[in-house]
C-alpha cells in the first residue's frame, strides 16, 4: 500500500510551483512548465491538489483455531489408518505398517488422539504378528496398552506373541488380565489352563540351569583345593527348619 504523506508548510508541490512562478517572471523567453513537459509526466502545476489513490489493504481470512487444526489432523490421521486397514486386508503388511506410522506421526502428542494412536499401535502389532515378528508385536502392544490399559485386542495379541516366544509366564499374566476385564472370555480361561503347566515346567528347567551354572562355578573354585560341590550336603534341622552344610569326603 502506498502511503502519501503531506509535506509540511505547504508541501513540496507548493515550493515547486513558487519556484516556477519566479522563473517565469524573470524571463519571458522561458517556456511554461506545461510546454516543456511533453513526456507525459505530471508537472508541479498539474499535480496541485492531486493525490494518488491509496491501495485498499486485502482482507485476510481469520487463522484457524487450535481446535480446528487438531480436528483436521485427526481427520488426516484417520484417513491414513483407513488406508492401512485396506492394505492389511490385502496382506500388504509392510505398506500397511507405513500408513499406520504416518497416522501416528500426524496425530502425535494430541490428547484427543489417544484412541486412534492406540488402535494404530495395535494394528501394527497385528502386521508384525502375521509376519512372524513376535518381538516387534510385543513392543507395539506395549505402546497400545500404555495409551489404553484395558485394550482387549492388544492384550490378546501380546499374550499370543508371548506364547509363540515361549514366554509362558508372561502369556499367563496377559490371559488373567483378559479374564479380569471380561470374565465371560472362556478362550482366555482355557489358555490359562493350558499355559500354566508350561510355565511351571519352564521355571523348573530354568532353576536346574541356574543350579547347574552355580555348581560349575563352585567346582571351578573348590577344584583348586581338591574338592567339589558334591562334597557338601545340605542338612535340614528338624527343630528350626533351617539348613546347614556338612562336608563329606
Amino acid at each position: 500500500m502506498v502511503i502519501i504523506e503531506s509535506a509540511p508548510n505547504g508541501g513540496e508541490d507548493e515550493d515547486t510551483s513558487t519556484q516556477i512562478n519566479v522563473v517565469e517572471s524573470n524571463s519571458s523567453s522561458i517556456k511554461s512548465t506545461e510546454e516543456t513537459n511533453n513526456d507525459g509526466f505530471e508537472t508541479a502545476s498539474e499535480g496541485d491538489g492531486a493525490r494518488e489513490e491509496e491501495e485498499e489493504e486485502p482482507v485476510l481470512a481469520p487463522s484457524p483455531s487450535n481446535e480446528e487444526l487438531q480436528q483436521k489432523a485427526l481427520s488426516e490421521a484417520n484417513d491414513a489408518k483407513t488406508e492401512g486397514n485396506k492394505l492389511f486386508g490385502s496382506a500388504q503388511y509392510e505398506d500397511a505398517l507405513l500408513r499406520y506410522e504416518l497416522a501416528l506421526q500426524i496425530a502425535a502428542d494430541m490428547p484427543a488422539s489417544i484412541e486412534i494412536r492406540s488402535i494404530c499401535h495395535a494394528n501394527r502389532a497385528a502386521c508384525f504378528s502375521n509376519s512372524g515378528r513376535y518381538e516387534e508385536t510385543i513392543k507395539e502392544c506395549n505402546k497400545a496398552l500404555e495409551l489404553n490399559p484395558a485394550y482387549m485386542k492388544a492384550l490378546i495379541r501380546r499374550g499370543e506373541a508371548h506364547e509363540k516366544l515361549e514366554h509362558f509366564e508372561e502369556a499367563v499374566i496377559d490371559m488373567k488380565k483378559i479374564v479380569e476385564l471380561d470374565p465371560s472370555n472362556n478362550q482366555a480361561r482355557r489358555s490359562i489352563v493350558r499355559l500354566e503347566p508350561l510355565a511351571a515346567e519352564k521355571r523348573e528347567k530354568m532353576k536346574e540351569q541356574m543350579i547347574g551354572k552355580q555348581k560349575e562355578m563352585g567346582n571351578s573354585v573348590l577344584g583348586r583345593f581338591g574338592m567339589s560341590i558334591d562334597n557338601f550336603k545340605a542338612v535340614k534341622d528338624p527343630t528350626t527348619g533351617s539348613y546347614s552344610l556338612s562336608f563329606q569326603k
